[in-house]
């Protein structure tokens, strides 16, 4: 058992910060997902600087030397940036905590974003026509159910996955989301077209109302890696070679953004926090913002309407 001590802020080593910091997370009740996400990045920032070091050696100058290390090693920005925010969650404690001075900003390099990939219309197709319930696997059915779900919902699998039969509220047209990334619960409209594939799912999947949505093949809970599987071992039945479950995500929010929806609720149905995050899914369709450009573009508008009066003359 380690001998409890008076350790002074000049002495506290990177190690003994960090464990601190783990300490206030826990306290916050962040989720073990995002703890284990933290622990996870440091380790590669332990591998560049030793733990036992003092907290208080960490400068501006250690994370750029940090970044260089990560590019010499041939991690990409994006990666690095991954790393980073981690890194800057502990070290923006550290400075709080007065462990760290003076303090100093962690700023991300600039990355380029790829364009994210998502279901074609054809693929869709191919991908939600109905199985024979007759001759198919529950397995196949309910596989085709959930990618109806994340579809007309926009949920990630973990999200879809902690759904209780309960929390569907066919009568109101809403569904209850109790775990979501930012751990805060909301409710999202159920469309028609996903209330009638879960009313005829309900009804062969059976269960009581406490039990999970999405189950596995003897209606209990089933893991997000089974899911996973099982997706991609639909999809490519179906001819698809795209598997992510996370593809439907940004599918749903870039056919709500091309249709003309509001990107402010998209917010709320996504779940994003902060709308800049909701904003980034703009940048991933690409051509896509070439469909009816000039249908809305105002120096097209006003050059049809020129065009027109001067016809009329």
């Amino acid at each position: 058992m380690k001998k409890i001590s008076m350790a002074k802020k000049d002495n506290l080593t990177i190690e003994d910060a960090f464990a601190q910091f783990v300490k206030k997370c826990r306290i916050k009740n962040l989720s073990d997902k995002t703890i284990l996400d933290y622990e996870t990045k440091m380790i590669r920032f332990y591998n560049f600087i030793e733990k036992t070091e003092p907290v208080s050696s960490i400068s501006e100058e250690t994370i750029d030397d940090f970044i260089l290390s990560l590019r010499d090693e041939g991690v990409k920005d994006i990666t690095i940036n991954s790393y980073l925010r981690s890194i800057r969650a502990f070290l923006y404690y550290c400075m709080e905590c007065d462990y760290i001075a003076p303090s100093f900003k962690v700023r991300l390099p600039k990355a380029e974003k790829k364009i994210k990939e998502t279901y074609s219309d054809d693929e869709l197709e191919r991908l939600l026509k109905k199985p024979d319930t007759d001759t198919c696997s529950f397995s196949e059915y309910k596989t085709w159910t959930f990618e109806n779900y994340l579809i007309g919902t926009g949920n990630r699998i973990s999200t879809a996955l902690s759904i209780h039969i309960s929390d569907i509220d066919f009568e109101n047209a809403t569904i209850t989301i109790r775990k979501t990334k930012n751990r805060k619960q909301q409710i999202i409209p159920l469309s028609h077209s996903l209330s009638e594939v879960l009313r005829d799912y309900l009804v062969i999947r059976g269960g009581d109302p406490e039990d999970f949505l999405f189950c596995n093949d003897y209606g209990a809970e089933a893991s997000e890696r089974t899911y996973q599987q099982l997706v991609q071992r639909y999809n490519i039945k179906r001819n698809v070679n795209k598997t992510s479950s996370h593809l439907f995500r940004h599918t749903f929010a870039k056919k709500w953004i091309l249709a003309g929806g509001d990107i402010f609720r998209l917010q709320k149905i996504l779940g994003h926090s902060d709308l800049s995050v909701t904003k980034e899914y703009v940048n991933m369709f690409g051509q896509d913002l070439q469909m009816d450009f000039e249908k809305f573009n105002p120096l097209d508008t006003l050059s049809q309407k020129t065009n027109k009066s001067a016809i009329r003359m």
